[in-house]
């Protein structure tokens, strides 16, 4: 049986691009029997729909404005998940804090990228706040998703230079680079069952454990 990914996007998708990509180079569904099977947006504009639309995947729009609360937004988002027959939920600038309705809904099964070397710099800015603290190493990190803003468990990260001068947007770039290497390799792992959560932690084997070993 095939293994259901659904993306949820709020702009241009570029981590669903690379992940669709990465996965169309290595055959998923024929070598590991994982698939797209659906992309879905909080935003009617984010380019990454045109994308999903060109590549002929299924999408879906569900607006948040359009709700009153943010548990009747996740209800509806629940029920389109589960209408793509989502096996495990890939979030690729999704830019809605979930809460414990929809965590408790998928657990174990989302992940999130998250454009720092947590626990450091959680939340918004990390690439500003990175350079106002001086560190010489930043980076990206995947992480199962947990009702605690960017503190679920670590699945894989990797390490970039910060260089003297850097801006904002130059070490952002570097670090995007690292985020579409590693990501695709993240979501076919845990989406072929090589790793996984377990009692809060991540489980996976040495192999797993060597793919996501990307030092930047």
């Amino acid at each position: 049986m095939s293994k259901n990914i659904v993306v949820l996007i709020s702009g241009r998708g570029s981590n669903f691009k690379a992940v669709y990509e990465r996965s169309v180079q290595e055959n998923w569904p024929e070598k590991y029997g994982v698939r797209i099977s659906g992309v879905i947006s909080n935003r009617p504009e984010a380019g990454g729909l045109t994308f999903a639309k060109e590549n002929n995947i299924p999408f879906k729009v569900i607006d948040h404005k359009e709700y009153p609360t943010r548990e009747a937004f996740e209800e509806e988002l629940i029920k389109a998940c589960e209408d793509f027959d989502a096996d495990l939920i890939v979030l690729a600038g999704f830019m809605r804090v979930l809460t414990s309705l929809f965590v408790n809904a998928f657990e174990g099964r989302i992940l999130n990228i998250h454009p720092a070397l947590l626990p450091m710099f959680p939340g918004l800015h990390t690439h500003e706040r990175a350079l106002e603290a001086g560190i010489r190493i930043h980076g990206v990190t995947v992480h199962f998703v947990s009702a605690v803003l960017d503190g679920g468990a670590i699945v894989g990260q990797a390490a970039v230079p910060v260089l003297a001068g850097d801006t904002p947007d130059e070490l952002a770039a570097r670090v995007l680079k690292q985020e579409h290497i590693l990501y695709p390799r993240a979501v076919r792992l845990v989406a072929e069952g090589r790793v996984r959560l377990e009692n809060g932690r991540t489980i996976m084997d040495r192999g797993a454990s060597q793919e996501l070993a990307i030092l930047g």
